[in-house]
């Protein structure tokens, strides 16, 4: 069979190799006559299937084809084809030959497809090689090693015939010790479009270039007055960074006609880069971030690359179209979210690339569509979505593809991108034969395309939202091939859109069931939506107390947009330790503004004061607070003369605040009290602090104190009345004693002859004297040092009859 490969390309071999084959053919021959006279066991179909491919030993080398330059050639041209074979049998492979193989033109882009599909050489269906000097020879092909190969042909020596896609197959042919004849041992398909004069209707070609990226930044702000903003990880630094993803993307972009596609969260994030920023590290620690420099060079180059370009933006953080359709429209607020990512989307593109963005897109994942992805879309003001035609699937069975408009109803345009150029550039293209292989194929789509029919239709292709370095490199060499050809010329999206849609082409949106099973998988849930609503109650709670709420509303409102990112598809751990992020940074910060808790507090007496501390450490001041106080006992113990009393509350920022309550009691025993702050709307903030009031209208110690005092008052009374009384009895002695010596006075006047001399006698004024002396040592008032005597007042007399005397 391999024999009748090679001989049905006899005519362009050379002699050489031909008597080659026919040596080994005839040096077999006596084997095989002695393998045809033993008894032969009963094969069974899978065996000679097996054998078959033995017999062929397709596989065994495996042909790469790393480049075909150019992709598209024209007249005069020379093509060449370079890559490498590398053995991976077991045996080595010898009187090796590259071969050229150039097959038929293909009529249809289904036909491409089939040729893409195939594996394993077929005898009888692969064209036949080009022989004659237009081959490379290997004397050996060791197991496990590569040799490089380069084959130059002239395009007119390939006989090319009229415009068209033609198959373009590189062989490798050879023997090995256990099957010592020629065969085909690994082969390499590929396609070589030929449109060597400008066609009489040119494709208009429409190529999306997106620049999308997974969050990187978060709630989290700095508490400096510019609010230096803090980063999940540094890696947007890696992709902005000299061969990474988006540097790769912008500098080859800029070079190509081709529509941004932009998210303006990329935008505001490697923005944000450009000043002081932190990183997110190990236990909540951050560190300073150090690309500032990288980021302002790649906003540069993006800057110069938009310039004269149209640019689409798309909502702020790029939210998941289907996910909110099918499981977000039921939770209140979701479409809220949707509708602020597309008013900011506008003012960022413009604020930073300092040019006019279009708004009216909406892109769902992959383009698939159904009724609800539609409504969701448009609901934020797009009238535009880009579909794709594996989802907006053609039902007329037109022969040609139609162009992309197509009104969908409601005012409504579907744009729908061509499914298969628009994912070629997907999987592993790191190697340079799997990149070639997605050019020639592209370019083929393309070609076959504009071949179907002469009327001028309108094209899009839409890549994957995120490609890698080398997609985006395949990509920009694909599409400068096809900017240089002869068949199509550039469109931006909004002239694709606009353009006369195809009457005859399908405006049937696909049913909800059509949705594809492995898109709905990997959909946001509907639990990710009801915690997004929980943190935007959060939020609405806490910024209503703020002096500055644009310090809170801006961050975590671009935050919540990207919780609704397309890009945590697939990656719904992540997505789920952002949201907790988001929502326990709105925690920690509406917690900052809080009570002081108290311990138990006890009264006495019939009223008293009591304090209640708000303590606000955020850096900017919290008001339109109200601090209610409640008694949970108001016939024990009453707040403002009721069972509750309220109090306005406004804390500047790092400081705090006492309000105090007056209270009285009722009657004694505990009391319950519950301090709560509310917002002015009567919406409750942050936990209460309850507390326990121990009432005793008179304690033990007031009535130690009152019967103290009163003790005293008695003592004091009596003292008095014993002094007065001691006063009465000496005053008693003092009259008794004058009378005593009047008498005796009277007597001695009486006696003429016995008269008493001056020196003897008390004068009137004397006994005035003495008197005044003793009522003044007597009306003496008390000094307070004075201790209190313990005695009635000394007197200089000789002591009555009867009288004590203390000592």
């Amino acid at each position: 069979m391999a024999e009748a490969a090679d001989f049905q390309g006899m005519t362009p071999s050379p002699a050489r190799r031909w008597m080659r084959r026919t040596g080994a053919l005839l040096a077999g021959a006596p084997l095989l006559a002695g393998l045809l006279q033993l008894p032969t066991a009963a094969p069974t179909q899978a065996a000679g299937q097996d054998s078959v491919k033995a017999a062929s030993g397709s596989g065994t080398v495996a042909v790469a084809v790393d480049s075909l330059t150019p992709s598209a050639p024209s007249d005069g041209d020379t093509l060449t084809v370079s890559g490498t074979v590398t053995n991976k049998g077991k045996q080595a492979v010898t009187d090796a030959q590259v071969d050229l193989r150039l097959g038929g033109a293909l009529n249809t882009r289904s036909a491409i497809d089939r040729i893409a599909g195939r594996g394993d050489y077929q005898q009888g269906v692969d064209a036949a090689p080009m022989g004659g000097k237009y081959v490379k020879e290997f004397p050996k092909l060791t197991p496990g090693v590569s040799q490089h190969f380069s084959i130059s042909v002239p395009v007119d020596k390939l006989d090319l015939g009229e415009d068209g896609v033609y198959e373009f197959a590189v062989s490798l042919s050879g023997e090995t010790s256990a099957r010592p004849w020629d065969q085909v041992l690994g082969i390499q398909r590929t396609f070589l479009p030929w449109q060597p004069d400008e066609a009489d209707t040119k494709t208009r070609t429409t190529v999306m270039w997106p620049l999308i990226s997974t969050a990187h930044m978060t709630a989290q702000t700095g508490s400096n007055e510019s609010q230096t903003p803090v980063f999940r990880d540094d890696d947007l630094a890696k992709e902005i960074a000299p061969g990474g993803r988006l540097e790769q993307l912008v500098s080859l972009g800029k070079e190509l006609d081709v529509t941004w596609v932009i998210d303006p969260d990329l935008l505001a994030s490697v923005d944000a880069m450009t000043e002081s920023y932190r990183v997110q590290g190990e236990a909540d620690a951050t560190t300073a971030g150090t690309h500032q420099a990288l980021a302002k060079q790649w906003l540069a180059e993006l800057q110069e690359a938009v310039q004269d370009k149209e640019v689409v933006a798309l909502p702020f953080g790029d939210p998941d179209l289907a996910s909110l359709a099918h499981n977000g429209t039921n939770v209140t607020g979701s479409l809220s979210h949707l509708k602020e990512a597309s008013d900011v989307a506008a003012d960022t593109v413009d604020s930073i690339l300092h040019v006019e963005p279009t708004t009216d897109f909406a892109w769902p994942v992959n383009g698939a569509v159904d009724p609800s992805i539609v409504k969701v879309a448009t609901s934020a003001g797009a009238d535009k979505v880009i579909a794709r035609s594996d989802s907006l699937a053609e039902t007329a069975g037109l022969p040609y593809t139609p162009s992309a408009s197509r009104p969908v109803g409601g005012g409504t345009t579907a744009v729908v991108t061509d499914a298969r150029m628009s994912t070629l550039f997907q999987g592993n293209l790191t190697r340079a034969s799997s990149s070639t292989l997605a050019v020639q194929r592209f370019l083929a789509q393309s070609l076959a395309l504009n071949l179907q029919t002469d009327n001028q239709r309108n094209i899009v292709v839409a890549p994957q939202r995120m490609p890698t370095a080398s997609q985006a490199r395949a990509m920009a060499e694909a599409v400068t091939a096809l900017q240089d050809g002869t068949w199509s010329q550039s469109q931006d999206l909004t002239a694709a859109a606009t353009a006369k849609p195809d009457s005859s082409a399908t405006t049937q949106v696909p049913a909800a069931s059509k949705y594809p099973s492995s898109l709905r998988k990997q959909e946001l849930p509907r639990s990710a939506f009801t915690q997004i609503a929980i943190t935007q109650d959060k939020l609405d709670k806490f910024k209503v107390i703020l002096t500055n709420q644009d310090r809170v509303v801006t961050p975590f409102g671009r935050a919540m947009n990207r919780e609704m990112s397309t890009s945590w598809r697939g990656r719904s751990a992540e997505a789920a330790d952002y949201r907790n992020g988001v929502e326990a940074y709105v925690d920690s910060l509406a917690g900052q503004v809080t009570l002081i808790d108290k311990s138990e507090t006890k009264l006495s007496g019939r009223s008293a004061t009591i304090p209640v501390t708000v303590q606000n450490n955020l850096v900017q001041g919290a008001e339109h607070l109200v601090l209610r106080l409640t008694s949970s006992s108001p016939r024990r113990l009453e707040i403002g003369g009721e069972r509750f009393d309220e109090q306005p509350v406004a804390v500047s920022g790092g400081h705090s605040q006492t309000v105090k309550f007056t209270t009285s009691a009722q009657a004694n025993g505990q009391a319950t009290v519950v301090a709560q702050l509310y917002t002015e709307d009567g919406q409750k903030y942050g936990a209460p602090v309850t507390f326990d009031v121990k009432v005793t209208e008179f304690t033990a110690t007031v009535m130690l104190v009152i019967g103290g005092g009163f003790l005293l008052l008695v003592l004091a009374g009596f003292r008095m009345y014993t002094q007065r009384k001691r006063a009465a009895a000496h005053a008693a002695e003092e009259d008794a004693a004058e009378a005593d010596g009047a008498e005796e006075t009277s007597e001695a006047d009486g006696d003429p002859e016995n008269p008493e001399g001056p020196e003897d006698r008390l004068t009137h004024e004397d006994l005035l004297e003495e008197e005044s002396r003793t009522s003044a040592r007597q009306e003496a008032p008390e000094q307070p040092s004075d201790p209190t005597p313990d005695t009635a007042a000394e007197s200089a007399d000789p002591s009555g009859t009867g009288e004590r005397v203390d000592r």
